[in-house]
């Protein structure tokens, strides 16, 4: 018995085939497969991107990367807030990137910055207005699950009402809207970062704190809670402006300064409660870099060793060692502040 070519037949008209009714299986030369999963894990996963920050002047260019691979950034489209150059939150779900708040010299725009804006990883840039923080702030940290972005401690204005601030405001990522009071840090501090997160908890880690102005705390809290941080135990080495990410599993806490720049990569363990262990080293001594992580590799990039440079490295997050060339940013600054659609806070 021959094959019937149903894509060979056509009407008269030769515009449209015949309606074939009752076929239980056709063989075809041509195909379609229906795509499977969440729409937001369509087309690929795995950017990092690289957002703002300053050359020493104000920049808003925004780079991406592929963190499964290695090479030079792209670029992915500019900042909406002009001048976010003196450290902000960032923070992500699968198909957001956001960064909250920031600082710009008075010369460049009003001083702190509530402002949050977002971009969505699957296009190619453009920065999109979210909302404000309840509380305008700069030199916090972020960190989130899929579903709440979190911004926690900072400074709302040098030598001003809130010098170390304990304040944690949350965001919801599917959604658009303003800041909403979490809870506190277990101590106010600035300069911090925090980039740790599993799909439960949510970690911030040194920073400068009254008097000394070097933290070695960490502390955490349930992201899908509200309420205060909890002690999670201490960094071996003191430091602020330090960066740093993670997968579900291991944090990074990378780099900073006590005041002088450091190059060295602490570890904790998510889950549990603990002490800093030493991980490896990155090639710089370098404070206020970025980082952004998959759930095998750790990304930093740019920073000042007081050069600003565009240097990025990467580590594998379930050993330890030092950190590898990966490529370099499209312009050397500080402050570009690091996020993911893959990151340890998605599970």
């Amino acid at each position: 018995m021959s094959d019937l070519k149903i894509n060979n037949i056509t009407d008269r008209t030769g515009d449209s085939g015949p309606v074939i009714a009752g076929v239980s299986t056709v063989t075809s030369t041509g195909s379609f497969t229906v795509p499977v999963g969440p729409t937001e894990y369509r087309g690929g996963r795995g950017r990092g991107v690289f957002g703002s920050g300053a050359t020493p002047t104000a920049t808003n260019v925004i780079d991406m990367i592929e963190i499964a691979t290695t090479g030079n950034a792209a670029d992915f489209g500019d900042d909406n807030t002009a001048g976010r150059q003196e450290g902000c939150a960032s923070f992500s779900s699968s198909t957001r990137g956001i960064l909250a708040g920031g600082y710009a010299p008075p010369a460049a725009s009003p001083g702190v910055i509530s402002t949050i804006s977002y971009f969505n990883f699957s296009s190619n840039g453009g920065m999109n207005d979210f909302g404000d923080l309840k509380n305008p702030m700069y030199s916090q940290g972020g960190c989130g699950n899929s579903t709440r972005g979190l911004s926690g401690g900072g400074m709302d204005e040098p030598s001003t009402s809130i010098p170390y601030s304990n304040i944690v405001e949350y965001v919801t990522l599917t959604s658009t809207g303003d800041g909403t009071d979490f809870g506190d840090l277990t101590v106010g501090r600035r300069y911090l970062a925090s980039g740790i997160a599993s799909p439960t908890r949510g970690i911030w880690h040194g920073g400068g704190a009254a008097p000394s102005g070097v933290s070695n705390i960490i502390d955490y809290v349930t992201i899908t809670t509200l309420g205060n941080a909890k002690d999670f135990g201490d960094l071996i080495t003191g430091r602020n402006a330090q960066t740093g990410t993670s997968n579900s599993t291991r944090g990074l806490i990378i780099s900073g300064q006590t005041p002088t720049n450091l190059n060295i990569i602490e570890y904790v363990t998510i889950a549990t409660e603990g002490n800093g262990t030493d991980f490896g080293d990155v090639s710089n001594a370098v404070d206020y870099a970025g980082a952004c992580a998959s759930s095998t590799r750790g990304v930093v990039a740019g920073g000042q060793t007081p050069t600003k440079i565009n240097v990025i490295e990467y580590v594998t997050i379930a050993s330890t060692g030092n950190a590898s060339d990966f490529g370099d940013l499209t312009v050397a600054r500080r402050f570009g502040q690091g996020s993911s659609d893959v990151h340890g806070g998605l599970g």
